[in-house]
């Protein structure tokens, strides 16, 4: 999918005749998708479990309205007001984990039904209208830049630097997991593929932080995404409740005799993706400055595209959270390039739901392949 991404993305740079690739269009493109990128981290977990959450989109816009209500009308500070909010969001997920993991109905029920709730609860919240507009800090979280007026060679130096020291950590860390692989014998990638996949990555790193640079430097969002990707990154692949989940999507009677709590997993993984929707909904918030009664509705289709695409498996157990951001970074050219080259918003919807199709054709055929050796 990195290779696709690639091939999009240099298509569209071509179609659009450079428009893609300039300063201010890279900088939308990480702002537009920032809620997409965040629900698709969540929406990971859920799926490697074997399931879905359909509730996202009208958590998203029930946690907007809460926070209007909250630090609009109430004059509640900042700090406090998003602590709540977010634990709000914590709450509604652990509601839906709750019915999900010792009540057994199935997710889908549960979610869908959620969805209805909470979509209907923002509209009693905030009786149709729209409230606004938020604290500067909060708008600040989804288009607010890195401070600093230093520059080298007319960039902003921040973003510059922080691409240098990203390149270097990842040069390190593929060196160092590659030679950690080959002392116990795994199976490592031919160098020239190892190195040709340091150099595009490193590229990519550098193309992607000098654009910024060009334009306003770092947005903050890009460090939350940065943080809770690295976090969730962690959590899937290095701690036991990571393994957990993967465990309960691929067989849930041998995890479950295996000594895995089930139950416990499943509620966590609907509670985090709560607080995931409560992020999502803050950030939405903050760059439409306000809390209208329409916000996130389709989220929940684009954060189980962007899943889907990135590689997770429709059945469970498979999936990675690194696939899940290249896949909603396809999702998100997709739509920019299409944009801006005037392609109709219906034959868009048509030709993201051809490429979510695929992707889920793929993911059979290779199952299948699997299944017949």
């Amino acid at each position: 999918m990195v290779i696709a991404l690639l091939f999009i993305m240099v298509f569209f740079q071509i179609l659009t005749g450079g428009i893609l690739f300039k300063p201010m269009n890279v900088t939308n493109l990480v702002l537009q998708n920032s809620y997409v990128l965040i629900l698709g981290v969540g929406m990971l977990l859920c799926i490697v479990t074997g399931n879905v959450d359909l509730s996202v989109g009208s958590v998203v816009a029930f946690v907007g309205a809460v926070s209007a209500v909250l630090m609009i009308d109430m004059g509640m500070p900042v700090p406090l007001g998003v602590t709540i909010t977010l634990l709000i969001g914590l709450a509604v997920g652990s509601f839906h984990g709750f019915f999900i993991a010792f009540l057994r109905i199935p997710p889908f029920i549960v979610t869908l039904a959620g969805m209805l709730i909470f979509r209907g609860l923002t509209m009693v919240i905030l009786k149709g209208q729209t409230k606004a507009p938020f604290d500067k800090s909060i708008q600040n979280i989804a288009a607010g830049y890195l401070p600093g007026d230093w520059q080298i060679g007319g960039l902003n130096a921040i973003a510059v630097i922080i691409g240098i020291l990203l390149s270097i950590a990842f040069v390190i860390s593929q060196l160092y997991n590659r030679a950690k692989k080959k002392r116990y014998d795994f199976e490592v990638l031919p160098l020239g593929l190892e190195l040709l996949k340091i150099v595009l990555v490193v590229g990519a790193i550098n193309a992607l932080t000098i654009n910024l640079a060009a334009y306003n430097g770092i947005p903050i969002i890009l460090i939350v995404l940065f943080v809770l990707i690295s976090l969730y990154t962690f959590i899937t692949k290095k701690t036991v409740a990571g393994r957990h989940i993967y465990a309960l999507g691929g067989n849930e009677k041998a995890a479950r005799l295996s000594g895995v709590k089930t139950q416990r997993v499943m509620f966590w993984v609907y509670a985090n993706m709560g607080l995931l929707s409560a992020i999502a909904g803050l950030v939405v918030a903050g760059r439409l400055n306000a809390a209208t009664p329409k916000a996130g509705t389709g989220f929940e289709l684009d954060a189980i595209a962007a899943c889907f695409i990135g590689g997770a498996s429709a059945s469970g157990g498979i999936g990675t959270v690194v696939g899940t951001i290249v896949g909603g970074l396809v999702m998100g050219v997709l739509n920019n390039g299409m944009s801006i080259m005037g392609v109709s918003v219906d034959w868009q919807q048509t030709i993201k739901g051809l490429v979510l199709l695929a992707a889920v054709c793929f993911d059979v055929y290779t199952k299948s392949r699997s299944s017949s050796r």
